[in-house]
């Protein structure tokens, strides 16, 4: 329908509806009643002549029609914003909450220099992280439902941005005391040990070369490169995955009762190493080095809030004394 004939408010609705998959979570973020958000989805269905959102087992759930329109209403809402907002951002005045996904790795990693960087300068922002093993986690970035996702991707569609936090490296970590910490590591010898391994969403299901592709983000959720590279070669070598969970955390303690071997962030293997009793072996090859990436939606790029946050947050692992923390284990 032509645009001019549209109640713009009941684009906001819409976005409210989208982002809290309640009629009762939008209401109290638009402060109007429930009846009055289903009277307003109702005007907005019939305008559009699509249902938009229809119940589901977790709520109010988006038609295909709703999921097209998405992006569009929040990119077009922000930019109504950003033109009638006059007020500058002062993170010593802030009063905001952002939610990043995560996971435990950079919850442990990244989160603790970033609160120490920006407690003192913005003390009324908030931080609420969620698992990034979601599946829809890129969903809820395009939707708005989170702001920042920290991880490891390879390729990006055009609508997401990229701000490259920290390079990271693996480590193969053992028990202390364990068979392999008593001469040299080879693959041969490294395959005669069951693996516990990381797979970030908690199934093997979709994964290509310990990646899936997640609404067009290539992200990465399988970190055993020996198993992967294994099941590839033609040398015979089979490795055996014993454990498999989906969260580091979880990883020290299988390891400390076991002859188990893992492959771990080199930064949160130095973390285990130090707090778990657990030893890291001199790798039989070139260790895989990959990027620590925050990716967000294009509109954050208008938002100055979003933008003060980038900086600090790349500000905080770019500092030499942060990084020399990480690496001690001082942190």
């Amino acid at each position: 329908m032509p645009i001019r004939r549209l109640d713009l408010n009941l684009l906001r609705v819409f976005e409210a509806v989208m982002q809290h998959r309640s009629v009762i979570g939008a209401s109290r973020e638009l402060r109007i009643t429930p009846s009055a958000v289903s009277h307003a989805l109702a005007r907005l269905r019939q305008s559009l002549d699509d249902d938009l959102f229809v119940p589901g087992a977790s709520g109010m759930e988006p038609t295909a029609r709703a999921l097209q329109l998405s992006s569009g209403i929040a990119d077009g809402l922000g930019r109504i914003a950003d033109a009638m907002s006059t007020k500058a951002f002062i993170p010593s005045e802030a009063v905001r909450t952002f939610r990043i996904a995560a996971t435990d790795y950079a919850a442990v990693i990244v989160l603790p220099r970033v609160v120490a960087r920006i407690a003192p300068l913005a003390p009324q922002i908030d931080l609420r992280v969620f698992p990034l093993n979601r599946m829809d986690v890129v969903r809820h970035l395009d939707d708005g439902r989170v702001d920042f996702v920290i991880g490891w991707f390879a390729d990006l569609p055009d609508r997401m941005r990229r701000t490259t936090l920290l390079q990271e490296s693996e480590a193969v970590v053992v028990r202390r005391g364990h068979p392999l910490a008593a001469g040299p590591v080879t693959r041969e010898r490294l395959f005669e040990f069951p693996h516990v391994v990381v797979e970030l969403t908690g199934s093997e299901e979709g994964a290509t070369d310990g990646f899936i592709d997640d609404r067009g983000v290539s992200r990465r959720v399988w970190v055993e490169r020996l198993i992967l590279e294994a099941a590839d070669s033609d040398k015979g070598l089979t490795g055996r995955v014993a454990v498999s969970v989906p969260h580091y955390a979880a990883v020290p303690p299988l390891l400390q009762v076991s002859d188990m071997v893992a492959t771990l962030p080199r930064l949160l293997a130095i973390r285990a190493v130090e707090q778990s009793g657990l030893a890291i072996l001199d790798l039989p090859f070139e260790p895989q080095r990959v990027n620590l990436d925050m990716i967000r939606h294009q509109r954050a790029e208008r938002d100055p809030g979003a933008c003060w946050l980038i900086r600090q947050i790349a500000a905080a692992m770019a500092d030499p004394d942060t990084l020399n923390a990480v690496h001690h284990g001082a942190v």
